[in-house]
């Protein structure tokens, strides 16, 4: 029989730790995992290619993650970031440890020498051994932005990157949308499609819905493979009790609208078809015309210039702009342009036992504990998610 093969679409903490337990999972069931990573989190800063949630995932599964701290890594030290600080160069609110900044390095070189994202994450695993395939969701440069209310009264709006708003602001700022810039433009990365061509199940990750895996989704021509590929595709709830396990995505849930619960993210998901359930057997592609989100919707943005990459030591954070170009995203259903989800995507959905019963239309749903005490823990997650896509091995 040949091996399971598990796809997994991940950011962040939460979808490294539950890469723990997938990758624990098959290694004593001889299945193969291939992740698929958001890089809607990238930025340029100090001249150097930073890809959070690549590494975080590359980090935790390799071992060398700061578990404590939840990001970065382990018995990091702080001097390249002191000695910024002592030159005045911004941003001053991103902090790269000494040992975080060796990957960096390693990885701007070999993209300036031409080399893709995925190839260059390939070969930094290499040392890592992550004992799972890593893949970059695109090769391409795709920035997540966040639409806000520009300084000062009747400015209107701007658009900042997605680490500004989050690690600077602490998501304080009111957030009015969330823009993919670069993902309608963007491919999937080598092997992405081939992946999910061949995939016995899809896994969505308990990572944050609007920041992590709607990003993914935005890549053009992603979410059509994962609406069209005949595995069952299997969402993991990140909302326990009505709060995120980890992190801020109730603040990105609320600023597009959406509920803070496991049936409000699992709305948000949607069904990939109106009668199908994940373990009938009978799967179609349906739905394919869907796209992520809202494609047709720019950043009223005005002229300001695009990337964190044109920072400068002596400036600011340079503001972030969408032009006048159609760029993917999401935003508050409160509005005139009405509901934004991700409508189309799942099959089944698992949620923690304290949320339940949950009804998704179109979708099964499963119960089972949700939190990632330990590995342990994490593989009954994993079991009980396959089990739902009806794949029990």
């Amino acid at each position: 029989m040949a091996p399971m093969h598990i796809v997994v679409l991940a950011g962040g903490i939460g979808g490294a730790r539950f890469l723990l337990g997938v990758r624990a999972l098959a290694r004593s069931t001889g299945a193969e995992v291939t992740a698929v990573v958001n890089v809607g989190d990238d930025v340029v800063l100090h001249g150097l290619r930073i890809c959070p949630d690549l590494d975080s995932v590359m980090y935790t599964l390799g071992g060398g993650a700061d578990e404590e701290r939840g990001w970065g890594r382990a018995d990091e030290r702080w001097t390249v970031k002191e000695e910024l600080a002592a030159y005045g160069a911004e941003p001053t609110w991103f902090g790269l440890g000494d040992r975080d900044v060796a990957t960096h390095l390693v990885r701007t070189t070999m993209l300036d020498a031409g080399h893709p994202l995925s190839a260059v994450t390939e070969a930094l695993c290499a040392r890592w051994q992550p004992g799972v395939r890593l893949l970059p969701a695109t090769d391409d440069r795709v920035e997540t932005h966040v639409v806000v209310d520009a300084p000062g009264e009747g400015r209107g709006e701007q658009a900042i990157h997605f680490q500004e708003w989050w690690i600077r602001h602490r998501a304080a700022l009111p957030a009015r949308r969330f823009v993919f810039a670069g993902a309608e433009q963007a491919k999937p990365a080598a092997g992405v499609l081939d992946a999910l061509a061949r995939a016995d199940a899809v896994l969505v990750a308990p990572s944050n819905p609007v920041v992590s895996i709607a990003p993914i989704l935005a890549v053009s021509g992603l979410r059509d493979a994962v609406a069209a590929s005949t595995a069952p595709v299997v969402g993991v709830s990140p909302i326990i009790g009505g709060a995120p396990v980890r992190g801020m995505a109730d603040r990105c849930l609320a600023a597009v609208g959406v509920e803070c619960s496991a049936a409000g993210v699992g709305r948000f998901y949607g069904a990939r078809t109106g009668d199908r359930t994940a373990g009938n057997g009978d799967r179609t592609a349906g739905n394919g015309d869907r796209t992520a989100s809202t494609g047709d919707r720019t950043a009223s943005t005005g002229d300001r210039t695009a990337s964190t990459g044109d920072r400068t030591a002596s400036g600011a954070g340079a503001h972030t702009s969408t032009g006048g170009h159609s760029n993917t995203g999401v935003h508050s259903n409160t509005g005139a342009h009405g509901s934004d989800d991700l409508g189309g995507l799942l099959d089944g959905w698992l949620v923690d036992t304290a949320d339940a019963p949950v009804s998704i239309p179109g979708v099964e749903v499963h119960d089972a504990p949700l939190w990632m005490t330990d590995e342990t823990a994490t593989v009954a997650i994993v079991r009980a998610a396959l089990d739902l896509a009806g794949l029990r091995r």
